[in-house]
C-alpha cells in the first residue's frame, strides 16, 4: 500500500492502485488531511475480490503536500495506533499505545503496567497500575510520589482526561510466559 522513501518524512502510499482516506473511528465521516483517524483505503485495480472503503484500523494522517524527494503521491503517517485497541473514556478516545509511550518516556519503571478501566455511578474510571523498580519501592517513598505526579500530569496532557496511576510492587502484574498475549487492559464496565 505504501513505501518509504530516503526522506522518511511519511510512507507514500501507491494512489495508482489505492485511494486512502481517513475517517472517524466512531461515526465514519471522512476526516481532512493532518487529521488523525483510521486509514480507509478502496483498491482502483484489483478485480477478483476488491476492497471498498476497507478499515485498515491503524491510527495514523495522511500529508498532501509534495515530499522532499520529489514524488507527489499523498503520504500517511506511521502508524500511531490501532482502532481495535481504542477505549472510550468519557468521551474520549484512549489508545493503549499513548499510555505506554508517556510510561517508556519516563525512562525511570519498568514496562510493565496494566490499565484498568471501570464505571461508578454513571462516570469511567481509569487506573493505570504500574511496576516500579525493586530498589524505588523498598528505599525511595519520596521518589515514589513525585514519580506518580510527573506521570500523572503527563498522562492528563497526552490524554486530554484525568486518571489514577497506582505504583505496584515489582513482579506483581502478569508476565508474557510466551504462551499467551499480556491482556494490557481490563474493562470492568457493564454495559446495559
Amino acid at each position: 500500500v505504501s513505501q518509504d522513501c530516503r526522506f522518511q518524512n511519511g510512507l507514500h502510499i501507491w494512489e495508482d492502485c489505492f485511494i486512502p482516506e481517513i475517517t472517524d473511528p466512531i461515526t465514519g465521516s471522512v476526516l481532512d488531511c493532518g487529521c488523525y483517524g483510521d486509514l480507509v483505503i478502496t483498491t482502483i485495480n484489483k478485480e477478483g475480490i476488491p476492497l471498498i472503503r476497507y478499515k485498515t484500523k491503524d491510527i495514523c494522517s495522511l500529508i498532501a503536500d509534495k515530499c522532499e524527494c520529489g514524488r507527489t503521491h499523498i503520504r500517511m503517517t506511521k502508524p500511531a495506533g490501532r482502532t481495535d485497541d481504542m477505549l472510550i473514556i468519557r468521551g474520549v478516545n484512549v489508545f493503549p499505545s499513548q499510555i505506554e509511550g508517556v510510561l517508556l518516556e519516563s525512562g525511570e519503571t519498568a514496562p510493565h503496567y496494566q490499565i484498568i478501566v471501570d464505571r461508578i455511578g454513571n462516570l469511567d474510571h481509569m487506573v493505570v497500575e504500574l511496576e516500579v523498580s525493586e530498589k524505588m519501592f523498598s528505599d525511595d517513598i519520596e521518589g515514589m510520589e513525585i514519580l506518580e505526579k510527573k506521570l500523572l500530569s503527563k498522562m492528563e496532557s497526552i490524554l486530554g482526561i484525568s486518571c489514577k496511576i497506582k505504583l505496584v510492587e515489582p513482579k506483581s502484574l502478569s508476565r508474557n510466559d510466551g504462551t499467551a498475549k499480556i491482556n494490557r487492559v481490563i474493562d470492568k464496565r457493564k454495559y446495559e
